[in-house]
């Protein structure tokens, strides 16, 4: 059965590398724990790092997170469903808004359930995710200041996550703006300008993030130690907290190209082949995971020497050449994984889940 692991010594390691940034920057963050897909286990060793805020876009992975620990501060990071209001005032301490006709309910949910229900507002820069418009927002702030037991606590914005629209220090500077703004007009205090996430970290070592950007959600670099905005490694960042382990089913030297006429596969492509490679065999491998659990995209072998050539909906292919490092049927082939990798992969019932001490 496949598994993938996460290592324990890793993931604190940089989550000490980061935290002793954000606080030498004088920068709060959270971390945004959505890549774990409610896994209790990992969720319980993220906790025990010694968290103080989790951010999550599934109310259930928050209820896990509260049953874990009821003193962490929750925040649930998307604009919230009608249909979700009641358990998100109930495992949400904070959520992130767009909509006046959500907060108004978020507003009647919190006061039959007597509690104060924060929110950070989400403003428009650009990516075209969620955001109130520039234009709206002080009417917007208006509207939901007017709402009982609703607590403004921030604004905010998204940047990369869409059309991969970067954040720099014009646009950051704007968001820093709207929030003296709000605070002038209204004689309101705004603690969080939530403004940063894992592309936005790059700007802390340029410089060039504006003072006034006091809120971090960082979930990437945490756990994959990337340098989101340049899409390579971040220095003194492990980049390998999880690794993925399939095992070999079959081994048979086959030939390169297939036989008979094509059509298209399970995934409704077709194929064009190098005919100079007729009459060439190699050694292939079948291992114990297909599209069900991953994109074969988003994995890559550890050994260099071998590569993926196909997958199906519960087996993958891997090309093993010549097979130099004599690999047999039952051994494991270890694979790295990007963000969309390790999402997929703990999001599957089928892949088995284990921490490494």
């Amino acid at each position: 059965m496949a598994f993938v692991t996460l290592d324990a010594n890793k993931l604190r390691s940089n989550f000490d590398f980061l935290n002793t940034v954000f606080k030498k920057n004088g920068i709060q963050w959270s971390v945004v724990s959505k890549l774990l897909c409610g896994n209790k286990d990992f969720l319980t060793e993220l906790l025990n790092l010694g968290i103080q805020q989790v951010c999550d876009s599934r109310v259930s992975n928050l209820k896990i997170i509260k049953s874990i620990n009821p003193n962490i501060e929750t925040i649930y990071i998307k604009p919230p469903a009608k249909r979700a209001i009641s358990s998100i005032v109930k495992y949400a301490d904070i959520s992130m808004n767009t909509e006046i006709r959500t907060i108004k309910l978020l507003s009647e949910e919190a006061q039959k359930q007597h509690k104060i229900h924060k929110i950070i507002i989400m403003i428009e820069l650009g990516d075209l995710r969620e955001g109130v418009m520039g234009d709206n927002f002080i009417s917007f702030y208006k509207n939901v200041f007017e709402l009982k037991n609703i607590e403004v606590v921030g604004i905010g914005t998204n940047l990369s996550c869409l059309y991969g629209v970067l954040p720099n220090h014009d646009k950051l500077i704007q968001l820093s703006l709207y929030e003296q703004l709000i605070e002038a007009r209204f004689n309101r205090q705004i603690p969080y300008v939530s403004g940063g996430s894992s592309v936005t970290i790059p700007l802390i070592f340029q410089r060039l993030l504006p003072k006034g950007i006091n809120h971090f959600r960082v979930g990437e670099t945490l756990f994959l130690g990337t340098d989101v905005y340049n899409n390579s490694p971040l220095k003194n960042m492990k980049t390998d907290v999880f690794r993925l382990y399939s095992e070999i089913i079959e081994l048979i030297e086959k030939p390169v190209l297939p036989s008979g006429n094509t059509g298209i596969n399970v995934e409704g492509h077709s194929f064009e082949y190098d005919e100079t490679l007729l009459g060439k065999t190699s050694f292939r491998a079948i291992i114990d995971i297909g599209l069900l659990d991953v994109d074969e995209k988003h994995i890559m072998p550890v050994d260099t020497d071998i590569s993926i050539v196909g997958s199906s909906s519960d087996m993958i292919v891997i090309d093993l050449g010549k097979n130099k490092n004599k690999y047999k049927s039952g051994d494991l082939l270890e694979f790295k994984m990007d963000y969309m990798g390790v999402l997929r992969i703990l999001n599957s019932k089928y892949i088995e889940k284990k921490i490494k001490k």
